[in-house]
């Protein structure tokens, strides 16, 4: 059985998840906040899609806190705190008696870069990100890759010319599903209205950043990624790349926050298959809807224009039922096999696997 209530005190947060804020941050010190992990889904950063994804919520809630145990296990700092049950207490993983879609977690301060616009264009002011602050979000997200499934976006970015293999640190040019002799590392704006790739020396700038700690940074992402691909890999998943969100404690020491380790957060593959939200951006990819975002993004840009969704002239359609079912059964069964728990009464992840494969090959 999965908690349903609905939280108290609740601010949406991003598409997918719900804040419930316990105690609040200050300065100095720490709060209390809990995430209750919905149903519902995003894709090409549109915010939530008209269907709900049934038992989403909860296989999330379940991966991530696995995944921070392990993390926990080998001194690497998170936020995590515990899971909640429907009597209300704060237990470990393996004391849970049943699903629930509510972690517990530390909280820190959001503080988010202002806007102008300058030359038409929009604009972030990242001048409050300094060396000295402390107990706050990095406004990064932080992205490895250990792979280059089909769909990566490294692909659409050579192509642009947005970045050189060279950048990629690579000595050729790339194939779709090759897999690297050693990882990526790749960085991400968190706070901005569209997600954008930057350098590791913007980077440092926008987030406050010493040389010292952005190596830090690169030290802990391959430590989070070594510990996923040693869980997913008992599962026989590849752990094809996935981010990580990190923030600095009250004592400017880093920790991992946000969730880890999830179908969200990662791209995994099963034989070349995947398991991930990659399966639904696929199916979008083929609607108008998707030819609509990505040119409302662009003219977004060019018109410095915030919310590029205002520009969009139409809005994404629902889920055929039949890969609604098949992803439902994704989450839940990955959930299954990456803790070695039957926590969902589902079919075997490589038997849902196969359900996709025959999906996709009429559709």
């Amino acid at each position: 059985m999965t908690l349903s209530r609905k939280p108290k005190q609740c601010e949406i947060m991003g598409s997918v998840k719900d804040l419930q804020i316990m105690k609040k941050p200050t300065k100095d010190v720490m709060g209390v906040g809990r995430f209750h992990f919905s149903d519902r889904y995003s894709v090409f950063d549109w915010g939530e899609m008209p269907d709900h994804i049934e038992g989403k919520g909860a296989a999330l809630c379940l991966m991530g806190a696995y995944c921070f145990e392990r993390l926990q296990r080998k001194g690497i700092n998170s936020h995590y705190r515990g899971l909640v049950t429907q009597g209300g207490r704060i237990v470990a993983f393996e004391e849970l008696e049943q699903p629930t879609n509510i972690m517990e977690f530390d909280l820190v301060n959001v503080l988010r870069p202002k806007t102008c616009k300058k030359n038409g264009k929009l604009e972030y002011d990242y001048s409050m990100f300094t060396p000295s602050l402390k107990n706050y979000l990095i406004p990064l997200e932080i992205i490895y890759r250990n792979g280059l499934p089909q769909g990566s976006s490294v692909f659409k970015r050579l192509e642009q010319g947005l970045i050189t293999v060279e950048e990629l640190g690579l000595n050729h040019y790339p194939k779709p599903r090759e897999r690297l002799s050693k990882p990526i590392f790749d960085v991400s704006t968190k706070l901005e209205e569209k997600d954008r790739y930057v350098t590791w020396r913007e980077a440092q700038k926008i987030a406050g950043l010493t040389a010292e700690e952005v190596e830090e940074v690169k030290n802990l992402l391959l430590e989070v990624d070594e510990t996923i691909t040693h869980t997913t890999s008992k599962a026989s998943l590849e752990n094809e790349d996935g981010k990580i969100e990190l923030a600095f404690t009250p004592e400017r020491s880093l920790m991992v926050v946000d969730v880890v380790g999830t179908l969200d957060e990662c791209r995994f593959t099963l034989d070349g298959q995947h398991v991930s939200k990659e399966t639904a951006r696929q199916f979008y990819r083929k609607t108008k809807w998707y030819n609509d975002v990505e040119e409302s993004k662009k003219r977004a840009e060019t018109e410095g224009v915030r919310d590029w969704r205002k520009l969009c002239k139409s809005r994404p359609p629902k889920l055929d039922p039949a890969l609604k079912k098949i992803i439902s059964q994704m989450y839940t069964a990955a959930a299954n096999e990456l803790t070695n728990r039957k926590l969902f009464d589902v079919p075997h992840l490589a038997d849902v696997i196969k359900k996709c494969r025959n999906y996709a090959s009429i559709s």
